[in-house]
């Protein structure tokens, strides 16, 4: 699958844009805070409904506007598709596939598979078990409708839980009506993890092997899915029962998982080198790109955001180099590593305050 053009209208700092682009590689170059992550996150926003940044909708349209537009021309298996994507101020926004308007997010997903890598996400290591969680939701929901909806729903099943647990502290005798509530969060719950785990299981057998060329065969991955709740859930929310009531906060659950990444039976959060961790990462991304592409049958958009100048030049060859066959996008500040390099761009976007000029502009 490819993107073949992006248009945007009042959308973050872009007027007006029409593209056309290559099915290969698209690099889009130019000084910091000129909007180039913003075209990233609009073909984002086009294939999941969300920006990978967290950001509400107001947020993405243009300054003293009251709403925005993309648009995406995608080929797919030979058919075409066209994405557009209203965003208004004070309402929901609106999604269209061919002219016509989807009512759930959940319809789209799986149309556009789309892999983002950031700076942020080399630090997924580091942080806290809230980013690889994330990591695993943002590819499981293109891959499975289902799990997009169990995930909101056991979201707003956990709020509720919650506010329901605040509320015991002074009307006790609500306290009966917790079972509801850990019945609904133990069926989403459950439906939840035993995706992950799948998911997981199918990373470690493509990851090892990946692993092993990027570190030369002298470290071995697994990444393991660390779930508190195991398999008896709802025994362990019943167990814990007293203390959520104390703490007014739901304690266990897959909003609590985590995932761990160990190198040669190292815990590599806590014992790797920054250089291992980077290295631990960039496996575990290259892994997803494969997964998706077994999953799928095709290959997914892979959006590469300012990670190259984070990275040494032999991960960074190693990552030009896997990913030949797919449409990337590419942003950097300068070009000097692409052109002393001879890496294949295939296009050249120089961005300079919203607008965009095609072809190399500085050279």
């Amino acid at each position: 699958m490819h993107i073949k053009s992006l248009e945007l209208k009042d959308y973050r700092n872009y007027k007006e844009l029409a593209v056309d682009l290559s099915p290969g590689t698209n690099l889009f170059y130019g000084d910091n805070a000129q909007g180039k992550t913003n075209i990233l996150e609009s073909i984002y926003l086009a294939g999941t409904t969300k920006s990978h940044r967290g950001s509400k909708d107001k947020e993405m349209i243009r300054f003293g506007k009251d709403e925005g537009h993309i648009r995406l021309i995608l080929e797919k298996k030979g058919i075409e598709y066209r994405i557009d994507v209203h965003l208004k101020k004070k309402k929901a926004k609106g999604i269209a596939i061919n002219g016509m308007p989807i009512r759930r997010s959940g319809d789209l997903l799986g149309l556009l598979n789309i892999i983002f890598f950031s700076p942020e996400d080399l630090s997924i290591i580091k942080n806290g078990p809230g980013e690889r969680r994330r990591f695993l939701d943002m590819e499981l929901c293109q891959l499975h409708k289902i799990y997009m909806y169990h995930l909101s729903q056991y979201q707003k099943v956990l709020k509720q839980r919650n506010q329901l647990l605040a509320q015991i502290s002074y009307e006790e005798q609500l306290i009966d009506t917790l079972d509801i509530w850990d019945d609904q969060l133990v069926k989403y719950g459950n439906s939840i993890m035993e995706k992950r785990k799948e998911f997981v299981a199918e990373l470690n057998e493509i990851i090892r092997e990946i692993h092993g060329r990027l570190s030369g065969k002298k470290e071995e991955i697994s990444v393991f899915y660390e779930s508190h709740a195991g398999d008896h859930f709802l025994e362990q929310l019943q167990a814990r029962r007293d203390q959520d009531l104390k703490y007014k906060n739901t304690g266990i659950g897959p909003h609590r998982d985590d995932l761990k990444i160990m190198l040669n039976d190292i815990d590599v959060r806590t014992y790797g080198s920054q250089g291992q961790q980077r290295t631990a990462v960039l496996s575990l991304k290259l892994a997803e790109i494969e997964l998706v592409r077994r999953k799928i049958g095709d290959t997914p958009i892979l959006l590469l955001d300012d990670v190259l100048s984070e990275l040494d030049s032999s991960r960074k060859e190693y990552l030009l180099d896997s990913i030949k066959e797919i449409q990337t996008f590419i942003t950097c500040t300068g070009l000097e590593e692409f052109i002393n390099r001879q890496i294949a761009i295939d296009k050249f976007f120089y961005v300079k305050n919203g607008i965009i000029l095609e072809g190399d502009h500085e050279h």
